[in-house]
């Protein structure tokens, strides 16, 4: 998410596809008509599944990744530094109990993208920053089934207003979010969008129309 040169320009909201738990069936074809719905504004995609063994989740994910590669979107894995460095993946997203960002970017290299959850702590961001990270996550901005923390702080836009005002860093925005309850968070300068199931819960396609409709002012 930063150029071959480590610089990080800011650029307009961008769409970060996040897996439902269930990758099987058509899920592969789901995913290539939603990046394709994209026109260019999804850039990244994270693989989160639960309760398989890595040799399991690298059958699910691959043909997941290959699909990523052929549209030159990057392809993060959710919490497994070892499968990320199995699946040669671009990235790996890491929670707060996951590893930390110098493993991270041991096992896989200086142009891994490591992304951090930093929920609505402006101290675990910044420790993030400065540990090394590509990308900091803050959220979930709205009741959500992938990414809520029943106890965990609900941030407002405004974390995303101070951080982009103080880092380059880019930061993304995640949890419940829709085409509908966007707009603050773009207006804040979240430099991504995460979004699961306002995308897989229905119609795909026209749920990631719907976004870039927003992301392009319609």
């Amino acid at each position: 998410m930063s150029d071959t040169n480590g610089a990080i320009p800011r650029v307009p909201t961008q769409l970060y596809l996040i897996s439902p738990l269930d990758v099987g069936g058509d899920f592969p074809a789901r995913l290539a008509r939603a990046i394709d719905a994209g026109e260019g504004h999804v850039t990244a995609f994270q693989f989160r599944v639960k309760g398989f063994d890595q040799h399991e989740a690298a059958a699910l994910a691959e043909p997941l990744r290959d699909i990523c590669a052929e549209r030159d979107v990057a392809f993060i894995v959710n919490d497994d530094i070892a499968l990320a460095k199995r699946l040669k993946a671009d990235g790996v997203h890491l929670g707060q109990d996951d590893g930390t960002v110098a493993e991270a970017r041991d096992a896989l290299g200086m142009q891994a993208q490591i992304g951090v959850t930093c929920h609505a702590s402006r101290h675990f961001a910044m420790e993030a920053g400065e540990a090394g990270a590509d990308y900091v996550a803050f959220g979930a901005f709205f009741p959500s089934t992938t990414k809520d923390k029943s106890d965990a702080e609900r941030p407002a836009p405004e974390i995303i207003e101070w951080w982009t005002q103080i880092f380059e860093l880019p930061c993304v925005a995640i949890g419940g979010i829709s085409p509908e309850n966007c707009g603050p968070l773009i207006e804040a300068g979240a430099d991504f969008l995460a979004v699961s199931g306002a995308v897989w819960n229905g119609d795909e396609t026209a749920a990631v129309q719907a976004f870039v409709k927003v992301l392009e002012g319609q």
